[in-house]
């Protein structure tokens, strides 16, 4: 304390008394946070009390992790500490699910032996932002459902969950599935056989037809296809032309081959497989053998 009786403290007292350095005091001096009262006449700054409980002040919040111009806005009274400490750990959020997506990559990397350019590949795609992400997922539905407002809304929720996002904690396991899955999402020609899948739905339905209906359809197709082959029917065999009129009536059955084909296309297999991945949920069976059964049959017996 300067010997003057005014009780002002030198930058050197006022480290000594604070435990910090001049070197730190003086930054935050020239950085506006901490003004010193006055100077002495030999240019000094000169700090109070005040200033000891002020830079006491501005070390918590330096060291919550809080910016100097965070912290000038909280001693300027423009915020409050309970203001900019929420939107610090917002930011902290944001970058720990940074961290985690990047430890991800990472692992992936590590398991796979991936190449320099496989795992730029990886990162750039991991790394995106939610709402990038997002957007991704919102340009795959608009161009697949676009126009097509006679889907089954069933089909659309379905959809709409397949194509899933990346966690914010993800396995190493759902990076590597998401990197494939937003490669698929963008890829043109998946959008063009999705699409048509979704074409041939509106087709398929009026105004009247309640939702579900198309999923019901494809229970009924498994069940069928399942009991055929676990009775070893075969789809050239006489029966499975009965079995087809049990599940399709008088629906053109070279329609019904269209739409099946593309339905069970391996794309769009893995899509599904992919999501569940993503979801962290396990694989629902793809029943491939059905629908190959369902396909070959149609083929063994198309219209008469």
């Amino acid at each position: 304390m300067i010997d003057d009786g005014s009780g002002l403290l030198t930058i050197g007292e006022l480290a000594r008394a604070t435990g910090l350095t001049v070197r730190t005091i003086r930054y935050w001096s020239d950085e506006g946070v901490l003004t010193p009262v006055t100077r002495s006449a030999g240019g000094y700054r000169l700090y109070d009390a005040e200033s000891a409980a002020r830079l006491e002040l501005i070390r918590t919040l330096r060291e919550l992790g809080l910016g100097l111009d965070a912290v000038r806005e909280v001693l300027a009274g423009e915020a409050t500490v309970a203001q900019v400490a929420a939107a610090h750990v917002a930011a902290l959020d944001a970058q720990i699910r940074s961290l985690k997506v990047t430890r991800a990559v990472l692992s992936t990397v590590a398991r796979r032996g991936s190449t320099a350019e496989e795992m730029t590949l990886m990162n750039r795609l991991a790394r995106l932002s939610a709402a990038e992400r997002r957007r991704i997922v919102e340009d795959f539905l608009t161009e697949i459902f676009d126009g097509l407002d006679t889907t089954d809304p069933d089909i659309r929720t379905r959809l709409r969950f397949h194509a899933a996002e990346l966690p914010d904690d993800p396995t190493p396991e759902q990076v590597d599935a998401w990197v494939e899955l937003a490669e698929l999402m963008r890829d043109q020609e998946f959008r063009s056989l999705m699409r048509r899948m979704v074409e041939f739905n509106a087709a398929d339905r009026g105004p009247e037809v309640p939702a579900g209906t198309s999923l019901w359809f494809m229970s009924r197709l498994v069940q069928l296809a399942g009991e055929a082959l676990r009775t070893g029917v075969a789809p050239d065999a006489p029966e499975a032309d009965g079995i087809l009129r049990g599940l399709l009536g008088d629906a053109d059955r070279s329609a019904v081959l269209q739409r099946l084909t593309a339905a069970s296309n391996e794309r769009v297999a893995r899509y599904r497989r992919l999501s569940a991945v993503v979801n962290g949920l396990e694989a629902q069976s793809s029943y491939e053998e059905e629908f190959a059964w369902v396909v070959a049959a149609l083929r063994a017996h198309p219209d008469r």
